[in-house]
């Protein structure tokens, strides 16, 4: 048994398996499935998709799919309950272009004949038969970065040159699992020379168009010869060219070009290679979309728009103190920023469905980007399509993914508040049914200190608790003792080395409102694993649940006691 789940299981007493015979049918000694496969969040706040909320609901999944919502829902004796009374939820969001977790493919070796104006494909930068999937690590650490901020799944983005290769889809599951839900679902393009280098061709964007022009042509060509040499004899046989063949999906129409473009200038230039080819086209990045709606529109282009926007350093600059000069010149700068804030909202306004993607930007500046762009014209319906149903259109998941609906796979963002409120923190992310709890910060609220305790909310004290598990109920104690505006403590949980107690310090204890959260290390094993616990506290009780990352959660629940020894 991997020795991590051993120690976990002597912690909190968690037997993965209740007997032999039940080994196969309810779990993997091996910890790579869900401990237990029935999740219920009880009486939230639940947007299903935007414009649709209901409250004071529940959401039940079962095995990784959403197996009910509503306010009426039965939930199964097996279910693990997590009271979500002050907590709201969304779809998890999907990234439209990321390159988390993405490698770099090695470079080609130069040959010895070597033509910079009629370069091998490779050292052009044409590599349509490369798989993103084959430098992808799920393990990467950008991953659980972009998780924290919301994102459940993600179409990967290959590195490299004009054709860089094949995109894939995945969702930011358990690390066990190679988490893949489609592979080649969009041949990567840019304009962008040969390996960055102007000497080779093609070296400017417009040797790009040349050359995408020449390979998609061919690319036709070859396609045709090859379905006649299969359907008819007396034809010679076609030449096997790996180029091609990487192309034939796309001249087909089964899968769009995603063509990265900086402005309106190459936005009308990917414009003008879709209309000569006809093949499917979704633009990546962009700005000056104002510029150049209608030649969108008239396309039937799909957009994923960055999540990235400008400093704003320069909007604070005191003109005053400038010249005529350079007053003119930041005049102009801000302007240009004021049009980036207000991008999305063009899109919106002319009625073109938009996505949203993470290329270029950062997992932190998320949900802060967002709430620029609703302040700057955007609604937050079609901020919040723009991050789910819209991109899993636009990715041909929808059937899946992008809403919360019986069936869909469980993907979801637990918030403290509403998406766009500046209060609101991600408090669970659910991602192919997988619970990963993150901890709430503390806030200060002008009524109390710095943890949001206005003295209602009196946790200091000793507390018992017990957590259910699929084996039974295990048992402890916390001790909780308020220093100025922080909190001590110390928990007690079943001696992973034999019997008896072994007790931790409490860290990161945050209060926020009735919301409380900390984390304790167990040590067994020569390992060291930190446990997360959260919950809700009412009165004298805590209803919550404790986890160990990707092994799962578990109910637990705790009483106030007086302090005796």
């Amino acid at each position: 048994m991997n020795p991590k789940i051993q120690v976990f299981k002597h912690v909190l007493v968690l037997a993965l398996f209740l007997s032999f015979q039940n080994i196969k049918a309810q779990s993997d000694p091996s910890g790579e499935k869900r401990v237990t496969g029935t999740i219920a969040f009880k009486n939230a706040t639940i947007t299903t998709s935007p414009g649709k909320t209901i409250p004071n609901s529940t959401v039940l999944i079962k095995n990784g799919l959403i197996e009910a919502i509503g306010t009426n829902i039965t939930i199964p004796k097996e279910a693990q309950v997590i009271l979500a009374d002050s907590l709201f939820i969304y779809p998890g969001f999907i990234d439209g272009a990321s390159s988390a977790g993405v490698g770099k493919f090695a470079d080609p070796e130069k040959p010895a004949n070597f033509n910079p104006a009629n370069p091998p494909d490779e050292m052009a930068g044409i590599t349509p038969w490369r798989n993103v999937i084959d430098v992808f690590d799920n393990k990467n650490n950008q991953i659980n970065d972009w998780r924290k901020s919301g994102f459940t799944i993600a179409q990967l983005i290959p590195d490299g040159g004009m054709i860089s290769g094949k995109t894939a889809v995945v969702v930011f599951g358990n690390q066990s699992s190679t988490n893949i839900l489609s592979q080649n679902s969009a041949l990567s393009v840019k304009f962008q020379g040969a390996r960055g280098s102007s000497r080779v061709y093609p070296g400017t964007p417009l040797g790009v168009m040349a050359k995408f022009r020449d390979v998609y042509k061919n690319t036709e060509l070859a396609s045709r010869h090859s379905k006649l040499f299969a359907s008819n004899s007396g034809l010679n046989r076609p030449e096997i060219n790996k180029t091609y063949e990487a192309l034939y999906p796309v001249v087909d129409k089964n899968i769009p070009v995603l063509f990265e473009v900086s402005d309106d200038i190459e936005i009308r230039r990917a414009l003008s290679l879709q209309k000569e080819n006809g093949f499917r086209l979704v633009l990546l990045g962009g700005s000056n979309f104002e510029k150049v709606i209608n030649e969108i529109k008239s396309s039937n282009a799909q957009v994923l728009l960055s999540l990235k926007l400008p400093d704003d350093k320069v909007t604070k600059a005191k003109m005053e103190e400038l010249s005529e000069e350079m007053q003119a010149r930041t005049k102009r700068i801000q302007e240009a920023y004021q049009s980036q804030l207000k991008q999305a909202s063009y899109l919106e306004s002319a009625g073109i469905p938009f996505g949203f993607t993470s290329s270029g930007s950062k997992s932190g500046d998320t949900f802060k980007n967002l709430r620029l762009m609703v302040e700057n014209g955007l609604s937050e319906n079609a901020a919040l399509a723009a991050l789910t149903i819209n991109t899993a259109t636009i990715l041909g998941i929808q059937k899946y993914a992008g809403t919360l609906e019986k069936g869909k796979l469980a993907n979801m963002i637990i918030l403290t508040a509403p998406l766009l409120d500046e209060e609101t923190q991600i408090k669970h992310v659910v991602a192919d049914g997988y619970i990963f709890d993150y901890e709430v910060k503390a806030k200060k609220n002008g009524n109390g200190d710095k943890n949001g305790n206005n003295g209602a909310m009196a946790i200091d004290g000793f507390w018992e608790y017990t957590s259910d598990t699929p084996a039974g109920s295990s048992s402890g104690t916390l001790e909780i003792k308020k220093e100025g505006d922080s909190f001590k403590g110390t928990i007690t949980y079943d001696n992973p080395g034999g019997s008896g107690k072994a007790s931790s310090e409490m860290k990161n204890i945050t209060l926020s409102g009735s919301n409380l959260s900390f984390s304790f290390d167990v040590a067994a094993g020569g390992m060291s694993l930190v446990v997360n616990v959260s919950g809700e506290v009412n009165g004298d009780r805590l209803t919550g649940n404790l986890s160990l990352s990707e092994y799962g959660s578990f109910p637990m629940n705790a009483t106030k006691k007086p302090k005796s020894f």
